[in-house]
């Protein structure tokens, strides 16, 4: 079979031959309907060796928004059948630690004890015509939603989803929350605070079509992010800042402009890895301001996305990409020219 592989750090991926897998004892193979083609997967381009996680290491397969069918079924495998339709849980935690049990494997206590943090995060990924799955538990059910457009929401639905969700007791009515960076994760993270929450949704991007898009989504307010950006939400705010600001770049810039939006009380979530860091410590954000790191989330929490795909209240603008033309559809990520999330197509 055909897959993507990173075989080192600092180095273009390669798109080579393979042998197809047999599941094992417990394993599922799903064929791959749908990969997403994630920013994440760049910063494993280009990490060296010092800069990458120690928990990961090639080569591997890339690709950790998957769907597909399972093609299959390992012995003991039970409650799925060839051909049925799923969604991968990109977190492969131990399955045995507390979070895990919990379904939270995205928190496994014993991730660096395993080799890799999931599919294409040093275990082989959906960039290939199937992917061997490790564990039953970690398919969810796709139902009759298009596998394509599902697959960005394993990660780019989930993990903005998983960052809103603990701070819904603070968007009551009356309250904002602002969006930074409307692409890939964030035209979703502005359907999600939509539909869960009252709050009045500031869009924030570098550029008109992403803002335009985010309105067209359901945002009440669009705001260049600029050096008048700050002023410009406070000002909407009547001067005291947003509840929740959700920073779906994380870099520097962002992060600052989180910190100096965000209101007493309120909090920040800083969904992208763009290294950027904020200050913390007293006066230096506003009195009682909390900040998270969110990552991914729950199978559980992935259930609940995919209801929301279900219901017709959330989804994923996609763009999709032949497994051959994989290249193209990250060198337009790097460009800035997806208004929305890459779908490889094995």
């Amino acid at each position: 079979m055909r897959a993507l592989r990173l075989t080192g750090w600092g180095t273009p991926p390669e798109l080579t031959e393979v042998p197809t897998p047999e599941p094992g004892p417990g394993q599922v193979l799903v064929r791959i309907a749908g990969a997403g083609a994630c920013h994440s997967d760049i910063h494993l381009m280009d990490w060296t060796a010092e800069e990458a996680p120690p928990a990961i290491a090639p080569p591997f397969t890339l690709g950790h928004e998957n769907t597909g069918t399972i093609a299959a079924l390992g012995a003991g495998v039970s409650g799925w059948s060839e051909g049925d339709p799923v969604a991968v849980y990109g977190p492969w935690g131990c399955g045995r630690c507390r979070p895990c049990r919990l379904s939270a494997e995205n928190l496994c206590e014993r991730t660096g004890e395993l080799g890799g943090l999931g599919g294409g995060l040093g275990f082989d990924g959906g960039m290939a015509d199937y992917e061997l799955v490790p564990d039953q538990r970690l398919l969810v059910p796709l139902g009759d939603l298009d596998p394509v457009a599902a697959a960005p929401l394993t990660d780019a639905g989930l993990t903005p989803y998983h960052a809103i969700k603990a701070a819904l007791p603070l968007l009551v009515p009356g309250s904002t929350a602002v969006a930074i960076g409307v692409g890939g994760l964030g035209h979703m993270a502005v359907q999600i605070l939509r539909e869960l929450s009252p709050a009045r949704i500031v869009a924030v991007d570098t550029t008109e079509e992403k803002l335009t898009h985010a309105k067209q989504l359901g945002a009440d307010a669009a705001v260049l992010s600029n050096d008048e950006a700050a002023p410009a939400i406070r000002e909407l705010t009547r001067g005291v800042g947003a509840e929740l600001v959700v920073d779906l770049v994380g870099a520097q810039p962002t992060v600052e402009l989180a910190g100096a939006v965000v209101r007493s009380g309120g909090h920040i979530a800083v969904v992208g890895i763009g290294g950027g860091a904020v200050p913390v410590g007293f006066g230096l954000l506003p009195y009682d301001a909390t900040i998270a790191g969110p990552y991914w989330g729950s199978a559980v929490e992935l259930r609940e996305v995919l209801a929301l795909a279900a219901a017709g209240r959330l989804r994923a603008d996609v763009e999709r990409f032949a497994l051959d033309d994989v290249m193209t559809a990250y060198e337009k990520m790097r460009a800035g020219r997806l208004v929305g999330r890459a779908v490889i197509t094995p």
